[in-house]
């Protein structure tokens, strides 16, 4: 489970990274993103999916949280 840093770009979408293998992603799909939460699978714009647990309240970006690796 890899430490994942999330922030937000200028234009507003949030970008995925992942220090140790130096992959950055822009996020394309979050399953669970409303006031009262935020998580589940989330897919970024070059097809992965990740897992988060969903968290509530939702994280301030920028933020580091612990993703697991989804199913392809």
């Amino acid at each position: 489970m890899p430490n994942v840093m999330i922030r937000k770009n200028d234009a507003g979408d949030l970008l995925f990274y992942v220090a140790k293998k130096d992959m950055e992603e822009t996020i394309a799909s979050v399953e669970l993103d409303d006031a009262e939460q935020w998580g589940g699978e989330v897919e970024l714009t070059d097809g992965s999916r990740w897992y988060i647990d969903p968290i509530s309240p939702p994280p301030a970006f920028p933020t580091t949280l612990r993703f697991k690796r989804g199913d392809d």
